[in-house]
């Protein structure tokens, strides 16, 4: 009986002393969870660019629907000759 009682401490104390009562990972993962300053100012200028490309682009399209519809204007419709003649194409 004595020494089931020393093998019980002892496998307690062994387990005991595996524990850390000062936990300094949650301070690390609390600073390590914060974003960095100069990850706020990439995302900034990433930002910043998407929006000059999003105002190029819709500048670049009322450039082409302008010209599309200069280039309706100056079309021709085709005859009735030419209508009928859809097979010939």
């Amino acid at each position: 009986m004595k020494s089931i009682a020393f093998a019980l401490v002892g496998a307690a104390s062994v387990s005991l002393a595996g524990c850390n009562f000062t936990n300094q990972d949650t301070v690390d993962n609390a600073e390590m969870n914060q974003p960095a300053p100069e990850l706020n100012s990439l995302a900034n200028d990433a930002a910043n660019d998407a929006n000059a490309e999003a105002a190029a682009l819709g500048s670049q399209e009322d450039q082409l629907n302008d010209t599309n519809a200069a280039a309706e204007d100056n079309a021709t419709n085709p005859s009735d000759d030419q209508e009928q003649n859809v097979a010939g194409m």
